[in-house]
């Protein structure tokens, strides 16, 4: 692995500003960001980088590597959480197995947003359409996890709640994977004169306000911490060995569907990462014996920092080599 490309990944603002947070929580200081900000700040990345997708994808010719890329990634989210639910099962119930399958299936769009500085830095571009891509890979994982748990169950209700229809209807009208797929839409509408009108807010401030938002993610992760270390080694072993596992497969698999370099790091990266945001609100629905105590601090305090600090050289070196 590149050593100068660890280092810069270590000492990029974004990534300190995570680790400002961890420190803050764990010297329980009194910092942190309103609760009102940090949801109007996620909603901007989200919408900053969904619009920057939709005009990429504008500018982009059709081809069947579109097409592909979404097939593929689909798949992806439909694997994962079939052989990570079933290797959970061997020491968790089945809800919790369901639950953190599904985390590890689906995608973390903050992982995404940040990936995505990290191919700045690097000067690596890569396709509109990824955005698309990993709005995609919300759903799936859900859906399989749910299956699963319905399957292994022993009290196999049939409510409302937990009818596929009802799953797959509650993953497409999620407020994450909504405001991307319609901020997408709209950047691939909009022109290049209407797009630039807008430019200095989607562009120019977007690497402060990931930072400000890694900040409180690290809060929040610093606090779960200790949550997570009683869950015993089985947890801290799959949340630190799964992910780089999943990363660098996709990172080799991906050789056969694109060549772009900047396309096969956000297919690893979308592999790698796990949700912590669209899988607990469904989770709350679906399986509310899950354990959020488990399968959040997993997604979020482990696989989270792991991806963003070693992970991306670790994915890059990979498809480099």
């Amino acid at each position: 692995m590149n050593l100068n490309l660890l280092i810069d990944n270590l000492t990029n603002p974004a990534l300190l500003f995570f680790l400002l947070g961890i420190i803050a929580a764990r010297l329980k200081s009194d910092l942190e960001i309103p609760s009102n900000s940090s949801k109007f700040i996620s909603l901007y990345l989200l919408f900053s980088i969904g619009f920057k997708g939709g005009q990429e994808l504008a500018h982009s010719h059709f081809s069947f590597d579109i097409v592909w890329s979404v097939i593929f990634g689909i798949l992806i989210a439909l694997c994962i959480p079939l052989y990570c639910f079933f290797l959970l099962k061997r020491k968790f119930s089945v809800e919790n197995a369901g639950a953190i399958a599904a985390s590890y299936g689906s995608v973390s769009a903050v992982t995404f947003v940040t990936a995505v500085s990290f191919l700045e830095i690097q000067k690596i571009n890569f396709g509109g359409h990824m955005v698309a891509v990993m709005a995609l890979m919300e759903a799936p994982a859900i859906i399989v996890a749910v299956i699963l748990m319905r399957l292994y169950s022993k009290k196999n209700e049939n409510t409302k709640q937990t009818k596929i229809s009802y799953v797959i209807k509650h993953s497409l009208t999620n407020g994450s994977v909504l405001l991307i797929l319609g901020s997408l839409l709209i950047g691939f509408l909009a022109s290049d004169q209407q797009a630039m009108g807008i430019k200095p807010f989607t562009n120019d401030i977007f690497k402060g306000f990931l930072a400000i938002f890694l900040l409180d993610m690290g809060i929040v992760s610093g606090k779960k911490l200790n949550d997570f270390f009683q869950s015993g080694w089985f947890a801290t072993g799959f949340a630190l060995i799964i992910p780089l596992v999943n990363g660098c497969l996709v990172a080799y698999l991906s050789q056969w569907i694109t060549q772009d370099i900047g396309n096969r790091f956000i297919f690893a990266i979308l592999a790698a990462s796990a949700s912590y945001i669209a899988v607990p609100a469904a989770m709350k629905i679906v399986a509310p014996k899950a354990n959020p105590g488990l399968f959040l601090p997993m997604a979020l305090a482990v696989t989270f920092p792991l991806n963003i600090t070693i992970g991306f050289p670790i994915y890059l070196a990979f498809i480099l080599n």
